[in-house]
């Protein structure tokens, strides 16, 4: 299984704003990271209902959480505040107009590990969730997981474990999008100002 840091070094993001900070709040347990793209290059995915949909982008942010006693990393990529791409003709209203939210990326974890520096370092278990606001919902890289499986690189326990997340991450997040994006914007906001504060770490 790949090892992949939430400062999303993977994606180019080296020397972007990166946060990280435990939460402790009724509405989320868990560690919760931000990243703040400055002049990143912008990328589409293509969905049904969203049509193209932006990833990465200037003035995009995006938020990571990582759930106690969960396998996964929930990543919402934020639009610049404020704003939505017009383009989206099917968009709705955001629950907070100020965190409007192009797409979710739902990792399914085997965990989480601390690198020298101290960013949170997820190990991927290959399997992921992905929903729009407009209500597009994938399961994706279900053949990787398939792969790993048969290779001996996953354990018969560790490919059931990963199933039951993907059903539980599409019954938990992807089943309620509207509620999903109200609670995500609410801990974003936690997140926003513990930064503003001082209180998150900037690594």
């Amino acid at each position: 299984m790949k090892r992949k840091r939430l400062n999303r070094d993977a994606w180019g993001f080296q020397g972007f704003p990166y946060y990280q900070t435990r939460v402790d709040h009724p509405l989320f347990h868990g560690l919760a990271c931000l990243i703040r793209c400055t002049d990143v290059r912008e990328t589409f995915w293509e969905m049904p209902r969203a049509g193209r949909v932006r990833v990465t982008g200037p003035g995009m942010t995006w938020l990571e959480l990582v759930p106690d006693h969960e396998s996964r990393v929930i990543t919402v990529k934020y639009f610049p505040d404020g704003t939505h791409d017009a383009e989206r003709s099917r968009y709705p209203a955001a629950a907070d107009e100020r965190y409007q939210p192009s797409v979710w990326y739902v990792d399914v974890i085997e965990g989480i590990e601390y690198d020298a520096r101290g960013v949170a370092v997820y190990v991927d278990k290959y399997l992921d969730v992905i929903f729009s606001p407009e209500g597009d919902v994938k399961v994706d890289d279900r053949d990787e997981l398939d792969a790993a499986f048969a290779s001996g690189e996953l354990t018969r326990g560790q490919y059931d474990a990963a199933l039951a997340e993907r059903d539980a991450i599409l019954r938990d997040c992807a089943a309620d999008i509207r509620g999903t994006d109200a609670w995500c914007a609410a801990v974003r906001q936690i997140v926003e100002e513990r930064i503003a504060r001082g209180e998150a770490a900037r690594l």
